[in-house]
């Protein structure tokens, strides 16, 4: 059964939790809850914020390293969600899902792509 990996796109620089109602832990808890009934789920997470990561480059035969955060990217990768789905079908139900437990002032893009070979 193929895999496939959701890469949450966020713009870290306007996001305040206090966007979130009181009732998005819970529907969100809620939908990992099924997803992992269902077998579909393989791992989740949020990431730290880019100003406690660092990016390392290789060019020129040698790696370079920048600290965060990274004011030149509009968007940063803010999560992930790893999951086992019969087709791309449906793990675009199930990120739709996702993304209708948000608010609707919150917006971002997630992007939905299948993991090749592992």
């Amino acid at each position: 059964m193929p895999r496939f990996m959701t890469l949450v796109r966020i713009d870290e620089r306007n996001l305040s939790e206090q966007e979130f109602d009181a009732g998005f832990e819970e529907r969100m808890g809620a939908l990992f809850e099924e997803m992992t009934k269902a077998g579909a789920m393989l791992d989740t997470a949020g990431l730290a914020p880019t100003s406690e990561a660092t990016r390392m480059t290789w060019s020129g035969g040698k790696v370079s390293y920048t600290d965060g955060p990274f004011t030149e990217s509009k968007e940063v990768i803010g999560g992930y969600c790893i999951a086992q789905c019969k087709d791309k079908a449906e793990a675009m139900e199930w990120t739709r899902r996702f993304l209708q437990c948000h608010p609707e002032n919150v917006s971002f893009t997630v992007e939905v792509r299948e993991i090749i070979g592992g």
